[in-house]
């Protein structure tokens, strides 16, 4: 059965995110979420800022809203990204200690990129 939580709203007009947790979360599911540039693109990102930070929009990657949003969605259901509301912004960390766990090496290999 999937675990899955739902995430704080603070009077949002949108619904809060829905959070997949690493450990449901299949191998293929995993690698599917990584094989994407624009997905790599932001688990790189959030790597490399503190949590909570970044907002979707502070994201400047090559889609429009729309897409962004289908990318964040695939990494939530993956396990690698929560997501919280604060007022008309959606911030986001990454599960690195949580996916780590689930898949030890897999985060880093990505994270390692061109440089394999």
């Amino acid at each position: 059965m999937t675990r899955r939580t739902e995430g704080s709203s603070q009077a949002s007009h949108r619904a809060a995110p829905v959070h997949t947790h690493p450990d449901d979360v299949p191998l293929v599911a995993a690698l599917s979420a990584l094989a994407d540039p624009v997905r790599i693109q932001l688990v790189r990102e959030l790597a490399g800022s503190p949590d909570w930070v970044l907002s979707c929009s502070d994201f400047d990657v090559p889609v429009g809203r729309a897409a962004k949003s289908h990318h964040f969605s695939v990494l939530r259901d993956a396990g690698l990204v929560e997501q919280r509301d604060q007022g008309p912004k959606r911030l986001n960390r990454l599960r690195r200690a949580e996916f780590d766990t689930r898949f030890p090496g897999l985060l880093a290999l990505t994270l390692r990129g061109d440089e394999a």
